[in-house]
């Protein structure tokens, strides 16, 4: 799935931003608010991006791959999230985990895509809720 974002013209932090979401030639654009989680956002347009550790940064089921044009804009990567990038199946140069992407004015218009697989440590079946 890929999240595209688009600005609708507000001027106030709470602007809604287009994301767009693109997944196995699957693509879905979504609205979401500065400050949105893409993962988040996501899980509550019924996209199938998994977040097993909820945010946390304990997993790498959240992998997304960033496109070319906002990768640069986005804030540095933690060690911490490069620490469960490393875990990440199919990792690519614009990887990153929607978990760790915020919705700002900067990435309007932003469009990640979900790889084909992901790595799930969970053995028990939990299924993370949207919050």
């Amino acid at each position: 799935a890929v999240v595209s974002t688009q600005s609708t013209g507000k001027t106030s932090d709470q602007a809604r931003l287009p994301a767009e979401l693109k997944h196995i030639n699957k693509r879905r654009v979504v609205a979401g608010c500065v400050g949105d989680n893409v993962m988040y956002l996501a899980h509550k347009h019924d996209i199938e991006l998994e977040g097993a550790c909820e945010a946390s940064l304990a997993c790498c089921t959240c992998h997304v791959y960033v496109d070319y044009g906002y990768f640069d804009r986005l804030d540095e990567s933690t060690e911490e999230e490069e620490d469960m990038l490393d875990m990440a199946p199919e990792l690519q140069e614009t990887s990153r985990l929607s978990c760790q992407i915020t919705l700002t004015k900067d990435i309007d218009n932003i469009t990640v895509t979900l790889p084909r697989i992901t790595r799930n440590f969970y053995v028990d079946g939990h299924v993370p809720q949207p919050h």
